[in-house]
């Protein structure tokens, strides 16, 4: 299933990062623009391949694995990199930070509910967070190198901020889904069933004599 188009398009999402990394690295206005462009084309990738193998059928525990951490690397490797770039600078720092946590911490509840076998679907909210959040970081790697009239830095610190709220409701949802699990009586594992009684044999029907 690794070839699969839809794993395909996860894996070209990972395959995207260190050529947007690069790119962001040489600061130039054609660099700042191409890493935009591919940054857009990652976020494409991120809603058809999980839109195709539902559509396909062709849903698998690798794809579940693979997508969400090319979505945490990729957007975690930017962030970091904006921030040393000083594109993301003073308080804008902040909203990138409760991002960053907040993806730390779901990912460690995903991977305790794993083993719990319980799975967590995502939200409508936090679908549109993750599209509030790409746009966000689209901007401002175009920061000061896109038209001035149009405030692309201003623009994506706003959507920064805009994620980062929603981002804390949305892993606020996660933790208490979480929570509930950790703190059931049997550490989240289901009840053990009550053992059976063993049925009493039947009686033995006494003859009568005739």
């Amino acid at each position: 299933m690794l070839t699969s188009l839809p794993n395909l398009l996860t894996l070209s999402r990972i395959a995207l990062i260190p050529v947007i990394l690069a790119l962001l690295w040489f600061p130039a206005t054609w660099t700042a623009w191409t890493a935009a462009g591919l940054f857009a084309l990652a976020g494409i990738t991120d809603y058809f391949d999980g839109y195709l193998a539902r559509a396909w059928h062709e849903e698998s525990i690798i794809g579940r694995f693979l997508d969400p951490i090319a979505d945490k690397l990729l957007v975690a490797a930017v962030l970091f990199l904006l921030v040393a770039d000083h594109k993301i600078a003073g308080h804008a720092v902040l909203p990138a930070v409760i991002i960053l946590l907040r993806e730390v911490m779901v990912s460690g509840l995903r991977e305790f509910l794993a083993g719990l076998r319980v799975g967590v679907p995502v939200s409508r909210l936090a679908k549109w967070k993750t599209a509030i959040q790409l746009m966000a970081i689209g901007w401002l790697i175009v920061g000061d190198h896109g038209p001035a009239i149009l405030y692309p830095r201003v623009v994506g610190e706003i959507g920064l901020w805009a994620a980062a709220v929603l981002t804390l409701i949305t892993g606020w949802d996660y933790l208490r889904a979480g929570l509930r699990h950790m703190l059931a009586p049997t550490g989240g594992m289901p009840a053990p069933e009550p053992a059976k009684a063993a049925p009493a044999p039947a009686a033995t029907p006494v003859r009568t004599g005739a």
